[in-house]
């Protein structure tokens, strides 16, 4: 059941079994895979063509995504309380039975209303059960002490995706038309996902008769024991307190969460659909486009473990300090000249801070608020900080329409990352009233 080496016959150390909580984060790889066919990256190569022949402006069309965030936002709470009380399996199966039938019906549509219908009263409502909250909350009550190294392993499968999804997606394109091409997402969505999910998803390692991490004993006590981190009987202690939605709403800590989470993503979905057409439109050619994004992805591909082992080593607010002014300092790089060095330069530098974005906010959830509520405490805080998240894709295509550039909004992102790196240092731990263990501010994540 567990993975610590015990002592067998003739004193003989006993194998090491494998941990079934690997088989949850291998689910979630290829979840987060097929999650990269709804990501505004990806519709961004479609922006063009799509925007062409269905007749609408680019601010118009930006609002497709503002629409999918909110209604992902408006269903965040009710998923997080289901997956709290019935973990991911039959969610996780539903959403890509859901979201594969929405990508195919996609490919009939013949005007933009209802290319924005199916969008949104299909895939959006699909891909909210598939998603990385449900991944990710499944993930934290499986591992604690690998929590980084876990969540950032199967969220690799977002930068697995991506790095090819702009080459590939417009491949399809030029062979298929994008019709086709989007029923080629939906099969692919249904074979990655609603097998393994069916198959493996468990909601939490005690209902296997396991431990976190495949310890031979509970968290709290394996943890406390622990002498070499000082404090992690603090964080073991938090990882069991049950947390109702008012009470996280009562703490500080939860609503500058939100905020700092909340103003860095206005700008990342804004960025993530536009910036195909921001490279085209400052003279390049659609493959350098599509390179640019496939440098960008392939950080995000690469960088999520360094993130993850560093969340483990340091305290993950630091890391999340880092991770902005990184993403700060190469989109400045990118925009300062549109010369193709500095350009990729600069991407691959915002690249590898956005490669945290995939893994800190998780674990920094998890680390303050627990594992046992953490889906209600999550969905919550997802509800707010994507209604945060719609405005960024009109903010930059509108912006777009009245300035004719991408500079004035690419210049208020930086502002934006720089903002919430210096609000996450003020992060502290929740202390929950009557609790009779609360979590300390150490070094452990």
């Amino acid at each position: 059941m567990g993975v610590e080496s015990m002592e067998g016959a003739g004193g003989r150390p006993k194998k090491r079994q494998f941990f079934y909580g690997w088989y949850i984060v291998a689910v979630g790889f290829l979840a987060n895979v097929a999650s990269t066919f709804t990501l505004a990256s990806t519709l961004s190569v479609f922006l063009k063509p799509l925007t062409e022949d269905l007749g609408v402006s680019r601010g118009v069309f930006s609002l497709l995504r503002s629409g999918e965030s909110l209604i992902g936002a408006g269903l965040a709470p009710v998923v997080g309380s289901l997956v709290d009380r019935h973990g991911g399996r039959l969610l996780m199966t539903f959403g890509a039975l859901v979201v594969g039938a929405g990508f195919i019906l996609l490919s009939q549509v013949d005007e933009f209303w209802q290319f924005a219908l199916v969008r949104w009263s299909v895939v959006s409502v699909g891909d909210a059960f598939i998603g990385s909250m449900i991944i990710n909350v499944t993930i934290a009550r499986w591992f604690i002490r690998r929590r980084g190294r876990a969540i950032a392993i199967s969220s690799m499968g977002i930068g697995f995706g991506k790095v090819g999804m702009p080459i590939f997606a417009a491949s399809l394109l030029v062979w298929l038309g994008w019709r086709l091409t989007w029923a080629v997402f939906g099969l692919l969505t249904l074979a990655l996902v609603v097998g393994p999910a069916f198959s493996y998803m468990r909601r939490r390692p005690e209902d296997m008769g396991l431990h976190p991490d495949g310890e031979s004993s509970p968290p709290f006590e394996s943890l406390s024991s622990e002498k070499k981190r000082p404090g992690t009987s603090g964080q073991a202690a938090s990882e069991e307190v049950v947390w109702s939605r008012r009470e996280a709403m009562r703490t500080a800590s939860f609503w500058l969460m939100v905020v700092i989470i909340g103003i860095a993503s206005v700008g990342i979905t804004g960025l993530n659909l536009h910036i195909f057409s921001y490279v085209t439109d400052i003279g390049h050619p659609a493959v350098v486009a599509a390179t640019v994004m496939s440098v960008i992805a392939f950080m995000q591909l690469t960088s999520p473990l360094f993130w993850g082992l560093l969340s483990e080593r340091i305290n993950v607010r630091k890391a999340v300090m880092l991770q902005f002014l990184l993403q700060a300092a190469g989109l400045s790089l990118a925009i300062t000249t549109s010369h193709v060095v500095p350009l990729y330069l600069g991407f691959f530098l915002y690249g590898t801070g956005l490669g945290g974005n995939l893994v800190l906010p998780d674990i920094i959830w998890a680390s303050y608020f627990g594992r046992l509520s953490l889906g209600t405490v999550r969905g919550l805080g997802i509800l707010l900080t994507h209604s945060f998240a719609a405005i960024g894709p009109p903010f930059f295509g509108f912006l777009f329409d009245i300035t004719g550039s991408y500079l004035l909004s690419f210049s208020l992102f930086i502002m934006a990352l720089v903002s919430s790196a210096l609000l996450s240092l003020l992060l502290r731990p929740p202390q929950k009233q009557g609790a009779r263990f609360t979590a300390t501010d150490t070094k452990s994540p």
